[in-house]
């Protein structure tokens, strides 16, 4: 249990010993952070007593918000049975089990295998580890290079960095030698003057032209998000998809959809790709499986590739220690249960469009460039000058300055680049997303005339 301490006492212990994911540690050490300390519904509290509207769900994981005892009851009685056992030597436990074969009925046909994680990190490196031993089995070894997307964000391992496209990241470490980047199909910043249909196919056969340098004969798979979340909220245009599920389906190279942002709910569908219509051969997921309440993620194995596994002699040598942990299994089962009998998804058009549109409104805001989005989540882009798309100010401090303004009037979002980004949880009311926006529209408001532009 936590102590009584003032906030004070809790910045000076968490700058004196405690080191953040993604975070300036010289900075932070001068500086300090906020306390969080309660949570209720879609609303985060502080050790200072404000109540902030959580407009980022967490870490986009919280879809179904923080006050969800049936959850937080399957923890507890889970722990209480069997608070720990490994899934090695031949083993399993009943709510492992369970959740894989509930994950099996929410996700699309022909998956019907789960491989358990800890993260959206572990579970990417998985999918290299299965694309690996997949295409071995087939006689096929020398098939090992990877394409992903430029800004794209696959996790923070090594493997899954290397995945992802975030160049600030690869200036830290090296990355994996077998693994490229094609463009992403960002339009506002990449465009220039195509239509999002021209876009779209552009960016898509920027794949095509990869595998020819690389040699079909190399290339094992391409992994995406069906909508780039920590890149900006980055939608491609129709077009994209359908381009890019016919050139692996031509070329014979695996289509990995990363769904950690996506799934359960943040795109209409239960995941990203049945919203964009495409047929992906794995898919990662994490954070909403257990609405964050436990850490779990992994990857659904196509039969394509299950099937190929299992129809071979030889140990697939790889695992985590709390790989489907029974906690956290039972977190996802509880989760599942609540998304399928409340069918929030299915029901979740209204006030997704509600979303969109009130969120639409700030377009003729001074500062806007674009407000593009999907489902529950969104992006607006910050420029100084909409024609030209002239950026706010150097360095994306535009957007930093921005979001803290919305932080200080009560709304917790996020910048990314020259973006601000939202994405609720899927339990907001109408009047609960004019809240947001309205607190946005002041944020907005407040950076335009720190710069000189309302």
């Amino acid at each position: 249990m936590t102590q009584a301490r003032s906030t004070q006492q809790w910045q000076a212990l968490d700058q004196s010993h405690h080191l953040h994911p993604f975070t300036d540690f010289q900075q932070y050490a001068g500086k300090g952070g906020r306390i969080v300390t309660g949570a209720e519904h879609i609303y985060i509290m502080d050790s200072d007593g404000n109540q902030i509207l959580d407009g980022m769900s967490g870490l986009w994981c919280c879809n179904l918000g923080y006050s969800q005892s049936t959850i937080n009851e399957a923890i507890t009685n889970q722990l209480q049975q069997l608070p720990y056992y490994n899934n090695f030597f031949n083993c399993s436990n009943q709510p492992a089990v369970e959740l894989a074969k509930a994950l099996v009925d929410v996700t699309p046909a022909g998956f019907n295998h789960v491989f358990f994680t800890n993260s959206g990190s572990e579970a990417n490196d998985t999918n290299i580890r299965l694309v690996h031993r997949y295409y071995d089995l087939l006689g096929k070894p020398e098939k090992k290079h990877i394409i992903s997307r430029k800004n794209g964000y696959h996790g923070s391992t090594i493997a899954a960095a290397s995945l992802g496209g975030m160049d600030y990241m690869h200036k830290q470490f090296t990355g994996l030698n077998y693994v490229h980047h094609i463009a992403q199909p960002h339009w506002f910043a990449d465009g220039g003057d195509l239509s999002p249909e021209e876009f779209g196919l552009q960016a898509a056969k920027e794949l095509e032209a990869k595998i020819d340098e690389l040699g079909e004969d190399k290339v094992a798979a391409f992994i995406a998000e069906p909508v780039q979340g920590a890149g900006g909220v980055i939608v491609p245009p129709a077009t994209y998809w359908p381009e890019i599920q016919r050139i692996c389906r031509e070329r014979d190279i695996l289509l990995i959809s990363d769904e950690v942002i996506c799934g359960f709910g943040r795109t209409g569908n239960w995941f990203g790709c049945e919203t964009f219509g495409y047929e992906p051969d794995l898919i990662t997921f994490a954070k909403a499986v257990t609405n964050g309440y436990q850490p779990l993620g992994g990857v659904m194995v196509g039969d394509k590739i299950a099937n190929v596994l299992m129809a071979h002699e030889g140990e697939f040598a790889h695992g985590l220690t709390y790989s489907g942990h029974p906690a956290a299994a039972a977190a996802g089962i509880a989760t599942l249960d609540i998304l399928k009998n409340s069918q929030i998804i299915e029901n979740s058009g209204e006030i997704m469009d509600y979303f969109q549109q009130q969120l639409r409104t700030l377009a003729d805001h001074p500062i806007v460039g674009e407000v593009r989005g999907l489902g529950m989540f969104a992006a607006l882009e910050l420029v100084k000058d909409k024609s030209s798309r002239e950026r706010l100010a150097p360095e994306s401090a535009g957007a930093v300055y921005c979001r803290d303004q919305a932080i200080g009037n009560g709304l917790m979002v996020r910048a990314v680049g020259d973006a601000m980004v939202s994405a609720p949880p899927l339990i907001c009311n109408r009047e609960e997303i004019d809240t947001l926006v309205d607190r946005l529209n002041r944020a907005l408001d407040a950076t335009a005339g720190h710069y000189g532009l309302k």
